[in-house]
């Protein structure tokens, strides 16, 4: 679909109540399959690959208010009045934007992940951390270190190799990014600070931190959680930054009782 002037990628399936899903930073549609099928038994389904990721347009340069602006412009073009709102990690920083921006369109609003301002993307300074321990590392091996430190310590090993097999598969489809493409998807996220409009949000909302997670940890979510009215915290004890591999009938049940309640 052409939306602000940028072809994006849509899935939809299933019927009711639309519930609009939004993936995180490098990722796309194909992470979310499970979940996709999962609620689209109860409900209609909505996907979408960010514009700069899976196999939406790729601009050289976009902001946090593009993805923002993506998303509500998609659902006036799909003619959705109001939907669920579920985002994990970036595409949460994305929901919370919607949510504030047009609160009246949001029914509920799941937050996995979060964080609600930062001066760099959460990898950016991950990264930036262990920059010594990285130098002289590829981009391949620096990727590769981010993904295994995304996990809680007690993550099976077999989870880890399904996330290390989706990445190869990724790269043998053509869509992981490179590494011009990553740069501008990590600019975007750039000196982004939601706090100021988080109060505006009316609608029900569910926060969820990993209690293991290095790149948004818990004191992120729990400041999202207070700053948006009467919203819910939980936190998964045996994740990290991927509670919907790590902990997925946890984190998918909360979801759902949340959304039916």
């Amino acid at each position: 679909m052409q939306i602000n002037g940028t072809d994006l990628n849509v899935q939809q399936t299933g019927a009711g109540t639309p519930v609009l899903m939004l993936h995180g930073l490098g990722s796309n549609i194909g992470a979310l399959e499970p979940e996709i099928e999962r609620f689209s038994r109860a409900f209609r389904v909505i996907a979408v690959d960010s514009r700069g990721h899976g196999h939406s347009g790729k601009p050289a340069a976009y902001t946090l208010e593009d993805h923002i602006g993506d998303v509500l412009a998609l659902m006036d073009a799909l003619e959705l009045e109001t939907a669920h709102l579920i985002g994990s990690s970036a595409g949460s920083y994305v929901a919370q934007g919607a949510a504030a921006r047009q609160p009246e369109r949001v029914n509920r609003l799941v937050l996995i992940t979060p964080k609600s301002n930062g001066k760099t993307s959460s990898v950016a300074r991950f990264v930036s951390e262990h920059a010594e321990e990285l130098r002289g590392r590829s981009q391949a091996e620096v990727q590769a270190f981010v993904t295994e430190h995304l996990f809680a310590p007690q993550t099976p090993a077999e989870v880890r190799r399904q996330m290390a097999d989706f990445a190869r598969q990724q790269q043998q489809d053509g869509l992981a990014l490179t590494p011009e493409q990553e740069s501008a998807a990590q600019r975007a996220l750039e000196g982004f600070d939601l706090r100021p409009v988080l109060p505006r949000i009316t609608a029900p909302t569910l926060v969820v931190s990993g209690r293991h997670d290095p790149l948004n940890p818990v004191a992120d979510g729990e400041e999202v959680a207070r700053l948006i009215p009467n919203a819910r915290f939980e936190v998964l004890e045996h994740s990290g930054h991927l509670p919907g591999r790590e902990e997925p009938e946890r984190l998918w049940g909360l979801v759902e009782a949340f959304l039916q309640s």
